[in-house]
């Protein structure tokens, strides 16, 4: 009976262990969960949207705590190639239809997740000194004018909207000598900032980045494709609903007031301008 007694004893003190083992590891098998809930987005947008998506960027992570957002920010030719490339990302917001009809054309993206979200302006920037007395777009033609800028048209929609101004100003080939290519929008305003240039075309809210340069002129509405930026799922995305959800924020009243307050316009759904 001793004998038996004391083996009841070790088989309820070994159980015991085991129940203690096991409760101890419940809170890091919780924790673990807890992390590997946890989605992260990726959101490749164009660089004339990085002070917008960087305020917007901080509201959406305190909305959705267990969401948090990359931001890639390039030229929307930079960005779709990285796509075409098989860049992990979740959503892209182009400064163009083009760069992203190409990736509709290629499948890469959810067709029905495709919708126009923004429009912008173009205008003619110059040193806030203006030495160079330029005041309309017709000004960049004088001899005294020895560089003006504008984004690469290849890969910088603003570059692509640029040259479609001067063109139908019918100025281009006068001043194509004299143009200094940007690898984005923002360099082209820091081109115009920094003296290096006599002026510059950029998106208007672009201008909003320094206080050393100056619109002196809008482009005529008619002198360009109309400036639209559209928003689309990634087909490859590893985070379809959390990628949804993201976008519906995108066209909220309180995205919208982020938008705004930097100077773009905001759409309704469907519209805008498909190339």
């Amino acid at each position: 009976m001793k004998k038996s007694a004391i083996a009841t004893i070790k088989i309820i003190a070994i159980l015991t262990c085991l129940l203690i083992i096991s409760c101890s590891k419940n809170p890091n098998n919780s924790s673990s969960q807890s992390t590997a809930s946890r989605i992260n987005l990726t959101i490749s947008a164009a660089a004339s949207l990085k002070d917008v998506m960087t305020e917007i960027q901080p509201i959406y992570e305190q909305q959705k705590t267990n969401v948090s957002l990359t931001l890639n920010l390039a030229s929307s030719g930079s960005l779709r190639q990285q796509i075409e490339q098989g860049a992990p990302v979740d959503l892209f917001i182009s400064a163009s239809p083009s760069h992203i009809n190409m990736l509709q054309k290629k499948g890469l993206i959810i067709d029905e997740s495709l919708r126009d979200l923004l429009k912008n302006q173009m205008v003619l920037i110059v040193p806030q000194q203006n030495t160079a007395s330029v005041n309309t777009f017709q000004d960049l033609t004088k001899d005294a004018i020895s560089k003006i800028s504008i984004g690469e048209p290849k890969s910088v929609p603003a570059g692509k909207y640029a040259q479609e101004v001067l063109s139908s100003l019918g100025i281009y080939e006068a001043v194509k000598p004299k143009i200094v290519f940007a690898k984005n929008v923002r360099q082209v305003v820091n081109y115009v900032a920094t003296g290096n240039v006599d002026g510059g075309i950029v998106y208007r809210t672009d201008t909003n980045v320094s206080n050393k340069v100056k619109i002196v002129a809008n482009a005529p509405e008619k002198s360009h494709t109309p400036v639209v930026y559209p928003i689309a799922i990634i087909k490859d995305s590893k985070n379809i609903e959390a990628a949804k959800q993201l976008e519906e924020f995108m066209f909220t009243p309180e995205a919208k007031a982020v938008f705004e307050k930097y100077g773009f316009i905001t759409l309704k759904e469907g519209v805008g301008s498909r190339e």
